[in-house]
């Protein structure tokens, strides 16, 4: 038991390395399958098109999910339009860009992985820029290499050009190392200038490192403790709402009588609920909520124990 705890432990406390982890294995895998189920290269004058949209558009689909998926953007922004002062607080001009630089950080994780691996693997890059055809970059690619290769470089990827092999594969290799220097560079940039954020956050920090660690873990403890709370809130509050039109709590073990709601109130309740204010402080959440605080529980009340099939399913 003691070594299964010691081990739950190591993986909550490297949860942040593990989950990066395994998004890096995604990462990797996603790239992969694109590489050898969906990437055609037309070798054709889209070249340059197709390969930047198979090598960006990805990423750019990662950084609206890694903005999606997290929570201080829907805290950040949630009520910004109705409440302005909440994105620009008075007096904290820069609040807003601190906090939105913290999500931006978080949501490019993926695509960084994402263009790291694309690059390193060379597909994509050796596609794209066999089909760039400005006069200067065909000087140096095709130095020292026949007339053809001037013309024809956009077919290298595919393999289909009339240079000679040599050639062709000199080209791909030269491509593909391009390729891979340039996500090289990019892993480095990235790393380096998180290592500088990270130290530069440090340095301005108020706070000591345990008391920025004990920080840290109140801060998840609270989180996890008001979901805690809602949950059993909201749960409460709602059943207060069932209880009166239903005329029962779910869950009684001896309920004695139900209540038979109307066709009037059915349809009251029934249908597409949208958050409607009550007055400057208060919200109805749902129709059965607004039925409830509006409607008194009148109306048919059965007995349980008058009809023995009744209390037999009960």
């Amino acid at each position: 038991m003691d070594a299964f705890q010691t081990i739950l432990k190591f993986f909550i406390d490297r949860k942040t390395a593990i989950g990066y982890s395994f998004m890096a294995l995604l990462t990797m895998g996603g790239e992969r399958a694109f590489s050898l189920v969906a990437f055609r290269c037309p070798c054709s004058g889209e070249n340059l098109r197709y390969g930047l949209v198979f090598l960006f558009s990805p990423a750019l689909v990662l950084l609206v999910i890694g903005y999606f998926l997290n929570n201080k953007t829907w805290k950040l922004f949630t009520g910004c339009w109705v409440n302005p002062r909440k994105i620009f607080p008075r007096g904290k001009v820069c609040h807003f860009f601190y906090v939105f630089g913290q999500i931006t950080l978080n949501a490019l994780v993926a695509p960084v992985m994402w263009l790291s691996v694309a690059l390193l693997n060379g597909t994509f890059y050796e596609c794209a820029m066999s089909g760039l055809d400005t006069p200067a970059y065909l000087k140096v690619v095709c130095n020292r290499k026949s007339e053809k290769c001037f013309g024809e470089l956009h077919m290298v990827a595919c393999g289909k050009s009339s240079m000679p092999v040599s050639e062709s594969d000199e080209l791909r290799r030269t491509l593909q190392a391009q390729s891979q220097v340039a996500g090289w560079l990019l892993i480095a940039v990235v790393v380096i200038t998180v290592f500088l954020s990270y130290c530069l956050a440090s340095c301005f920090s108020p706070l000591s490192f345990l008391h920025l660690r004990y920080w840290s873990s109140y801060v998840h403890n609270e989180q996890e403790l008001f979901d805690e709370a809602t949950e059993q809130h909201s749960r409460l509050y709602a059943m207060q709402h069932v209880r009166k039109f239903f005329g029962f709590v779910p869950g009684s073990e001896n309920v004695k009588e139900i209540r038979i709601p109307s066709l009037r109130e059915w349809q009251a309740i029934s249908g597409l609920a949208f958050l409607k204010q009550v007055d400057e402080e208060h919200y109805d959440y749902s129709l059965l909520h607004d039925w409830a605080l509006k409607e008194r529980a009148n109306g048919k009340y059965l007995k349980t124990d008058e009809d023995p099939l009744i209390k037999t399913q009960l």
